[in-house]
């Protein structure tokens, strides 16, 4: 009976041994949100920590892309991967990375801003792991599917209420993981508060002078296929706006409002000199009306609950059996990058910048015929 027991015991421990070594490999892995290539275009790469050294050997420390001009000028921010379950926002970023080139002033892209949110999903979500694109080359590139709050391995417990410190604003606890509640930062606060602490310190040592914020929002939110800006960006928001619109894109323009706290296009506005602005566009995969979640609906946004949730009257945008694939929401990014760049240039003829070889609106969505959509045609513009 003992030598029984002795090899049911040895035969369990075994078993233990291999699934805690495959989870701690999976783990390690999930650790890494996905290579970037720069382009030709990237002059230098710093960490975040380089503007604040509190949040150095974290997971809430994350790569600068810096993309010089060869004439002076302005400067502008991308943001990407404030949520890590909007893929867009970071594919839009990895996509400017990898292409474009800056001509006059210069442009600072930090691709995975929430990176501890890069390494883990939200629970019960039933979420992908991975996203995966095929590259002009045919080399599969993978890039993670995160969430929208840092992971509670690097910040945790979550207070019953979570309360913004520069205004006392009250959220449910769980939002104190969520860094677009999080602004301007705070210096001795959490992980979270710390890395919008050190973004906030990077606009101010740089002094930035346009910030984008790239967003995704469930179709039934009412806030979606919009810009949203501060009171001091309403110019640079309303003419490039227009541009927008005459290429066929439909965009409202929000203002940010002044009594909901913690936001890029609010704090970023009040406590830094930087114009920001918020983009929001229609990703299924994150919303609450949809069916089976899997990195086709990430990709695609084809949804068959969603389809009759639209003709049920229930979404704010448009929505049919061609879905919103990654293409046409990558696209409505980087046309508003292209279109509010320019208008800010016009406006501050003093601190201009301007960039080439960003595929916009045109190239990655309205010149498909719809067969090379989903991931397919975007997989062409990453290296």
């Amino acid at each position: 009976m003992m030598k029984k027991n002795t090899i049911t015991g040895a035969i369990c421990l075994v078993l233990a041994l291999a699934i805690a070594t495959v989870t701690g490999i999976n783990f390690i892995e999930l650790k890494n949100p996905g290579d970037i290539i720069p382009g030709p275009g990237v002059s230098e790469v710093h960490m975040l920590s380089e503007y604040f050294d509190g949040i150095a050997g974290t997971n809430g420390d994350t790569e600068i892309y810096v993309m010089q001009g060869k004439k002076p000028g302005g400067k502008v921010l991308i943001l990407g991967g404030t949520h890590g379950n909007e893929p867009s926002g970071y594919m839009s970023a990895i996509t400017f990375i990898e292409n474009a080139v800056v001509d006059e002033g210069t442009v600072y892209v930090i691709p995975y801003t929430n990176r501890s949110g890069m390494t883990h999903n939200d629970a019960q979500e039933a979420s992908p792991q991975y996203i995966h694109f095929s590259n002009k080359d045919g080399a599969v590139r993978t890039f993670r599917y995160g969430s929208r709050a840092t992971n509670p391995i690097d910040q945790w417990p979550d207070p019953d209420v979570y309360v913004h410190a520069a205004s006392g604003q009250t959220l449910s606890g769980s939002e104190t993981r969520n860094i677009n509640r999080a602004y301007p930062g705070v210096e001795n606060g959490n992980l979270t508060e710390k890395v919008a602490y050190a973004i906030t310190q990077m606009i101010k040592a740089e002094n930035v002078n346009l910030t984008f914020d790239l967003h995704e929002a469930s179709p039934e939110y009412p806030v979606i296929n919009a810009t949203v800006s501060h009171e001091k960006g309403m110019s640079v928001a309303s003419v490039g706006l227009m541009e927008l619109q005459f290429a066929g894109i439909s965009m409202a323009l929000e203002p940010s409002p002044v009594n909901l706290h913690g936001l890029t296009h609010r704090e970023l506005g009040d406590y830094t000199d930087t114009i920001p602005l918020l983009m929001e566009t229609a990703n299924a995969s994150q919303g609450r009306l949809r069916g089976a979640t899997n990195e086709a609906l990430a990709l695609t946004g084809i949804d068959k609950a969603y389809e009759k949730s639209a003709e049920l009257g229930m979404l704010y945008v448009p929505y049919d059996e061609n879905g919103h694939p990654i293409e046409e929401r990558v696209g409505r990014h980087l046309q508003g990058i292209i279109e509010y760049t320019k208008s800010y240039s016009e406006q501050y003829a003093d601190a201009p910048v301007s960039f080439s070889n960003v595929p916009g609106y045109a190239e990655l969505f309205t010149d498909s015929d719809g067969s090379d959509l989903g991931g397919a045609r975007l997989g062409q513009y990453l290296n």
